[in-house]
């Protein structure tokens, strides 16, 4: 369900625009951060990333990390080799059905992330107590509504021909 839109004046068309080279610019540090972290770990931007969804939504088949990162199913194999390979998560049977297997993460292997992102939530601790909490509000409204709206992207491009 999304609101009426407001009208634009003068002051709203230079913030959308400000929002919109900002949002462009955390997400590119976003992703160099994370690639930087993933590195330290041996790892590349996108196998870190999914150990991120895999953190977030728990064990998945790799059919469901295919619909979450978009990826085609034959590349989630290979990226799921090299993680299990790298002793990051681990293929098992799904116990209540065991032609299925889940993805799951290994935790004491995980737990080697902590220091790295540990300056990184206290910055953000810092960042968030400058607002109140209607204004967190607001900011945890837009972030999700942006989120659902680039998972609506991922699929999109997933199911679309290859230029």
């Amino acid at each position: 369900m999304s609101s009426p839109p407001i009208p634009a004046d003068k002051q709203r068309t230079e913030l959308v625009s400000a929002l919109r080279r900002a949002s462009r610019e955390n997400s590119n540090v976003a992703v160099m951060l994370h690639t930087a972290i993933g590195a330290r770990m041996g790892l590349g931007a996108t196998e870190e990333k999914t150990l991120g969804i895999l953190e977030q939504h728990g064990p998945l088949t790799a059919g469901d990390l295919a619909e979450h990162t978009g990826l085609a199913g034959a590349s989630v194999t290979n990226l799921l080799d090299r993680l299990e390979k790298k002793g990051f998560v681990r293929r098992v049977r799904d116990t209540a059905d065991r032609r299925r297997v889940i993805v799951e993460l290994n935790r004491e292997r995980m737990s080697e992330f902590g220091p790295l992102f540990a300056d990184l939530e206290a910055m953000l601790d810092d960042l968030m107590v400058c607002y109140t909490n209607e204004q967190l509000g607001v900011i945890l409204d837009f972030v999700e509504r942006a989120t659902r709206r680039s998972h609506e992207e991922i699929g999109k491009l997933a199911m679309a021909p290859e230029a």
